[in-house]
């Protein structure tokens, strides 16, 4: 090839029987040397899905934010036009080391990581020092529209998003998170009937809550503190006192603890085994703890007197059942949580008031507006 050409250091690899190659390229000639499809074209002649502008802002705030410890995983394009390999050695290992030349005319098109691709252009604009730092980019000769479609679907058809309760877990820059972590820690029937790998438990599943629902209840509890926790260790201390207490008075759950009953039979027959009834309990502690700063924790003794039991339609269908199945949704919450503050002796709020009257009424006492 003539010198109008882009030289990179390469290592060459094979796959289905075809030659690719992974390139390090510098952050700063990512947005120039990669295309986008243009968009304008109908879906079937593109080789990519459309551009989300909105998730590109907070892949290059993350970039940005974190310039010190961010990871991008690499980006995956198809080489159209000319290019070619040179090894620096003609045997042993280094003969799939070298350098790939890549034409100047030649378009070079993101099968796969066009959002980071438009992330990384605004992060360097917003922090030019970032534009040294490189990116891998696994490339493939070009063989026509049809087959950078294939790639495409092949590279997404088995992608899976980590669960809810995973993603907290590993992050370590979440200060709600962490809270959760340590309440977990903190508290016995928490830290042996957590589940950390899904958000949501099978009947056959030992443990009886998921760390989504936790961290959920958890941050309800203490964004609604009043008055505000001053610290960290002060959140903590709220959180695991107040979960102990619910404990406490559940003696369905301690029986999960002692092995006197299963988790997922009380999933099946009771709502308090489902996230709703957590996070519900947590919005009622809220209010209960603001009323009743000083004996907050004797008066938790009225979750006794509610029956949790699936059974017991004329309270829970369409409070936390819909169609027979539990809901999550947000009024489902406030739903739950307005039996749990009856239970309580506490009067609902007049917007857990105006919900209330979207299902058959049972006897309320508002608070004034």
């Amino acid at each position: 090839m003539d010198d109008n050409s882009f030289t990179f250091t390469a290592i060459q690899g094979t796959q289905a029987g075809a030659a690719y190659y992974v390139i390090m390229v510098p952050l700063k000639v990512v947005p120039r040397l990669f295309k986008f499809d243009d968009e304008s074209m109908p879906t079937e002649l593109r080789a990519q899905r459309v551009l989300n502008k909105a998730r590109v802002p907070t892949i290059a705030a993350y970039i940005a934010n974190n310039a010190e410890e961010y990871i991008l995983s690499s980006l995956c394009a198809s080489i159209d036009g000319g290019m070619e390999f040179e090894p620096v050695a003609s045997t042993g290992p280094l003969r799939k080391v070298g350098q790939l030349k890549v034409d100047m005319g030649a378009v070079i098109l993101i099968n796969d990581g066009q959002h980071r691709r438009a992330a990384i252009e605004e992060a360097v604009r917003d922090r030019p020092s970032l534009g040294d730092e490189t990116l891998s980019v696994v490339v493939f000769p070009d063989k026509g529209l049809a087959r950078s479609q294939q790639m495409f679907a092949d590279l997404n058809i088995h992608a899976v998003r980590p669960t809810r309760s995973i993603k907290l877990l590993y992050d370590h820059r979440d200060d709600a998170a962490a809270l959760s972590r340590k309440v977990v820690d903190a508290v016995p029937l928490f830290r042996e009937f957590t589940c950390f790998d899904t958000a949501s438990l099978s009947n056959r599943s030992i443990k009886l809550v998921t760390f989504s629902s936790v961290h959920q209840a958890t941050a309800e509890l203490i964004a609604g503190a009043v008055p505000a926790m001053k610290s960290p260790e002060e959140a903590l201390d709220r959180a695991a006192r107040f979960w102990s207490a619910v404990i406490a008075q559940m003696p369905d759950w301690q029986r999960v603890q002692t092995r006197e009953v299963a988790s997922g039979e009380l999933r099946k027959n009771y709502v308090h085994a489902h996230g709703v009834a957590l996070q519900a309990i947590a919005r009622a502690g809220v209010q209960l703890i603001a009323t009743h700063p000083d004996d907050w924790e004797a008066r938790l003794g009225g979750l006794r007197r509610i029956d949790w039991s699936r059974s017991n339609k004329a309270v829970w269908d369409n409070r936390a059942l819909v169609g027979g199945k539990v809901n999550r949704a947000t009024n489902n919450v406030t739903l739950v949580a307005n039996i749990i503050v009856q239970a309580l002796d506490l009067p609902l709020s007049p917007d857990a008031a105006r919900v209330e009257a979207m299902v058959a009424p049972i006897p309320v006492r508002a608070e004034a507006v």
